[in-house]
């Protein structure tokens, strides 16, 4: 039944294994070989730790460059009203005008009339979002490793 083929299949398969000892002892060395190798990179560039930086107080901020500047935004949902109001005005003192257009296609005509001191936000959801500059578009992160 099973067994005798089992245990015969077995059976064949070491002496083609005994009789093929060059590739057998091939299948064997290579990963080991490799493994080293791995294991030889990894001590020659270890990962490197970063300590914490302290706290301290970068200055104001040059209010200058911002003049005119503008901050387009879609879908115009509450959530992403009370955001970029938060933006526009607990950030700055004279604040920074901001658009709230009705679809992303909007934003992008606007984007063209505006190329020189343009951004377009564009909401996916109550956390996550793109920035969208003048013919690119920067996807927001969250950095999980060490810096």
């Amino acid at each position: 039944g099973v067994w005798r083929q089992t245990r015969a299949l077995l059976f064949k398969n070491c002496l083609i294994k005994c009789r093929t000892k060059k590739s057998s002892v091939q299948e064997i060395l290579f990963p080991l070989f490799f493994l080293f190798w791995l294991i030889l990179m990894s001590m020659m560039h270890p990962h490197r730790k970063y300590g914490e930086v302290a706290n301290t107080n970068l200055g104001t901020l040059d209010t200058s460059m911002l003049v005119n500047f503008v901050i387009g935004y879609t879908p115009p949902t509450r959530m992403a009203r009370e955001i970029m109001k938060k933006v526009a005005f607990d950030n700055f003192e004279d604040g920074i005008i901001t658009e709230e257009y009705l679809s992303e296609e909007e934003l992008q005509e606007a984007s063209a009339f505006k190329p020189s001191n343009f951004v377009g936000v564009v909401f996916n959801d109550a956390m996550s979002y793109q920035l969208r500059f003048p013919d690119s578009v920067a996807m927001s992160s969250i950095y999980m490793e060490s810096r």
